[in-house]
């Protein structure tokens, strides 16, 4: 183990407004960690702030200055250095493939993962003159298999994975430890900012698929993956990123939700044929 300081160890987390961003800021401040509380609204940050979160930050990952001024404030703040990050902010456009322009999608991996490489990049070099630090990366059971109707995001997931593996390899000799969280159904406002984005994004009235919409894609949208009975709060991945941040042998991921052990057996056992005929049920 490094010796560490008698300062609290700091850690940056994305997506702090709400959610698994916000249980882990609030469950890490509670056990001593100085919590930089990263949110894409200034106005969520302003809330935080006011709300017993003094070191709530901005940071929207499609804004590349927002994400330098972020890691200057915070790099400032600690001194120069940083434990750990939490790259978690996310959002799905949830739809057909065919009814998304290049644009949604460009905007979906700006968000999901191009602006996670920019800010864990630009986070590095404090970890590398430290000589520790942990990436934790929230990634999903749609980072290894994907469903209809959730495409781009899944695309942006199975990215994180390819990334996240890679850099682990690179940073494995320099004390730094990059490690995913793979989620199944979490209760959160995730279904409701996927309906947001859907509506910006998908003219489904114009799709060849309007009368699937009518049918049943609207109302699926609507209903998400909250209601799974298998369903965990935000407090389950809390506890995963807790081990991942603090154990002296972190693992490489970390499965939250029965439906993410399984999902990860069948696409292991079964043909594609056969896990297609799942997936599309799921």
């Amino acid at each position: 183990m490094h010796h560490m300081t008698k300062a609290a160890k700091s850690i940056l987390i994305t997506g702090a407004s709400s959610g698994i961003g916000f249980d882990a800021t609030t469950t890490l401040q509670s056990r001593g960690w100085r919590v930089f509380a990263a949110c894409r609204q200034k106005a969520d940050a302003d809330r935080l702030k006011a709300n017993g979160l003094p070191d709530a930050v901005h940071l929207d990952y499609e804004d590349p200055a927002s994400i330098t001024a972020c890691v200057n404030h915070v790099l400032t703040e600690t001194g120069g250095t940083l434990d750990a990050l939490f790259n978690n902010g996310a959002y799905a456009i949830p739809g057909p493939l065919e009814d998304l322009s290049r644009a949604a999608l460009s905007a979906n991996l700006n968000a999901n993962f191009l602006g996670w490489h920019d800010l864990t990049v630009q986070i590095l070099p404090a970890m590398r003159g430290q000589g520790h630090g942990r990436i934790v990366n929230c990634s999903s059971v749609m980072g290894f298999v994907s469903t209809p109707y959730r495409g781009a995001y899944a695309a942006s997931k199975y990215a994180v994975e390819a990334w996240s593996d890679a850099l682990r390899m690179e940073m494995a000799d320099l004390g730094i430890h990059v490690a995913l969280i793979e989620p199944g159904p979490i209760q959160t406002d995730f279904r409701k900012n996927a309906v947001k984005r859907f509506e910006q994004w998908i003219d489904w009235e114009n799709s060849p698929r309007v009368e699937d919409y009518r049918s049943h894609l609207l109302d699926k949208l609507q209903k998400g993956s909250n209601k799974s009975i298998f369903a965990k709060s935000p407090a389950a991945v809390t506890e995963k990123l807790i081990h991942a941040i603090e154990s002296p042998r972190p693992k490489a991921r970390y499965f939250v939700t029965i439906p993410t052990y399984a999902t990860d057996l069948l696409r292991r056992i079964l043909p594609t044929s056969l896990l297609d005929r799942v997936m599309r049920r799921a």
